[in-house]
């Protein structure tokens, strides 16, 4: 049978059993149920007419209209539809009619609906269409298989019931929970890992510790200061620091100084001896620099205060003339060079000797040792001149290797000539004059001079005692120095330093290190 065939068959039976087609008069009666016999009032619509059999008996409930109506909108609507219970079936029409669809059990399929009447069905669902054969019927609607959970307070509460004959309120439905935040998960495996990091090459090897001093054991003092110099609270001025830093860059050297107290004056609380002056004189292509380094002598009290006095000195005559000394740089005149700054050492010299016997010691106690370097600030000129009396270094590195360049002493003591007549030299306005001035040499110790031609990764080194020593007698700790100041670019000021202050068992005098990188 077709679809539309069964459809019909179901209207029938609707409408027999709404007028009581089975159950109504007799042959000859009245008319329909709910009419009296013989009122006259015409049957309803649609209803077949003739003879059936008679009512069997009251019914349990009444049987009209809007009851029938309330009835089916129970049976096939969801909760809520009707405002009266389903009225109890009978045994002979129970398996006619479609219990509740609260009652039906969650896992079988409810009964079978009563039919309702084409005109006041409710519009058709599409989970309430028959499926095709083919295809698996729709799952029960939650609504049908158990009652509504109870709304929360911040929810729209379920309307009530509707009056019969109106379609129901539609419900609006609640906004869903927000999600959840997703737990965040490390990715593993072999395509976990970045290109990047996985094609990059292996880290580079930690950095090998400082080494802080040469030999099988360390010195006897302590790396660290212990204690601080005595201060005379009339002459504070006078106060030198533990150690001392400077660098420059001009043209094409790079110019690096640190001085710094030996592992015995900082145990001993001892003043430093050796003094440190980097001085620029001019502008531009035509500056000169000047670095100068003293040392008091030992064991004598004052020795700081010469060591300071000498390079002031010198510095004060370097300034006054270094428009010519400048020029003789430039030109390499090194003749000239030595006869002059010889007699500028002369007469630095001599305010020492002076200063010693206004002070009512010794002149040999009151002096320094003096070294110094000029160095010329035009790009062009790679001229490089030392200068000094005294004990200290003056060494090259070149392509890793120490070369010593300290000059051999030509003469002792004997005043210096001048560059015209060779004559000894006459009192100038800064040669002391007076009793002991004939009695005293000059300078206690030989002129040195050396002028040299730097070329490009050259590495000129000045030095006081208290480096020279262990640069000559140590190899290990020249060699040191060497790889630590071989590097392509010059290094910054704490790097020197801590370079420069590299310990060595038998060697605490102060120490102080020049050094100009030629790029």
């Amino acid at each position: 049978m077709s679809e539309q065939g069964a459809r019909r068959g179901q209207e029938d039976d609707w409408w027999r059993q709404l007028y009581g087609e089975e159950g109504g008069v007799g042959a000859g009666g009245g008319g329909a149920a709910g009419h009296p016999a013989g009122s006259g009032a015409a049957p309803a619509a649609g209803a077949p007419t003739g003879a059936g059999p008679a009512d069997v008996g009251p019914a349990e409930a009444s049987d009209t209209l809007d009851e029938r109506v309330a009835s089916v909108l129970r049976t096939v609507g969801p909760p809520g539809w009707g405002d009266r219970p389903p009225p109890q079936p009978t045994p002979a029409d129970a398996p006619d009619r479609a219990a509740p669809a609260g009652d039906a059990p969650p896992d079988e399929t409810p009964p079978r609906a009563a039919p309702t009447p084409p005109d006041e069905m409710p519009p058709r669902l599409e989970s309430d269409r028959p499926a095709p054969p083919d295809e698996t019927p729709p799952r029960p609607e939650p609504d049908r298989a158990a009652p509504a959970a109870p709304a929360p307070p911040d929810e729209t509460p379920t309307p009530g019931p509707v009056p019969p004959g109106e379609p129901p309120a539609r419900r609006v439905p609640s906004p869903p929970p927000p999600p959840s935040e997703p737990i965040p998960l490390k990715a593993t495996g072999p395509g976990a890992r970045p290109r990047d990091v996985a094609r990059s090459a292996p880290p580079p090897p930690p950095p090998a510790p400082a080494v802080t001093y040469i030999g099988d054991r360390p010195p006897t003092y302590e790396a660290e200061p212990a204690a601080l110099p005595a201060a005379d609270p009339a002459a504070l001025d006078e106060l030198v620091p533990d150690t001392a830093l400077e660098g420059a860059q001009y043209g094409s050297l790079t110019l690096r100084a640190a001085s710094q107290r030996g592992d015995s004056a900082r145990y001993r609380g001892d003043v430093r001896r050796d003094a440190l002056l980097t001085a620029r004189f001019g502008a531009g292509r035509h500056a000169l620099i000047l670095v100068a380094v003293a040392t008091g002598r030992p064991a004598v009290e004052g020795a700081h205060r010469a060591a300071r006095d000498a390079c002031g000195w010198i510095g004060g005559a370097v300034g006054r003339s270094y428009t010519q000394l400048a020029e003789d740089i430039r030109a390499d005149r090194r003749g000239d060079l030595k006869a002059g700054l010889q007699r500028l050492t002369d007469r630095s010299y001599g305010k020492l000797r002076a200063r010693a016997l206004e002070r009512g010691g010794p002149p040999e106690q009151y002096t320094a040792a003096l070294r110094c370097l000029l160095l010329s600030a035009d790009p062009d000129c790679r001229t490089r001149v030392f200068f000094g009396v005294g004990a200290g270094g003056l060494f090259r590195l070149r392509d890793g290797a120490w070369t010593d360049l300290e000059p051999v002493a030509t003469d002792h003591g004997t005043p210096a000539p001048t560059r015209a007549t060779d004559a000894p030299a006459r009192p100038g306005p800064g040669l002391p004059h007076g009793p002991g001035t004939a009695e005293y040499p000059a300078r206690p110790e030989p002129f040195l001079f050396h002028a040299a031609f730097a070329r490009p990764g050259d590495a000129l080194l000045l030095c006081s005692a208290g480096l020279a020593e262990p640069l000559r007698q140590e190899p290990a700790f020249a060699a040191h120095l060497a790889d630590r100041w071989s590097t392509p670019e010059p290094p910054g000021l704490v790097p020197f330093l801590a370079t420069a202050q590299l310990r060595a068992k038998g060697h605490a005098k102060d120490r102080t290190a020049v050094a100009v990188w030629e790029a």
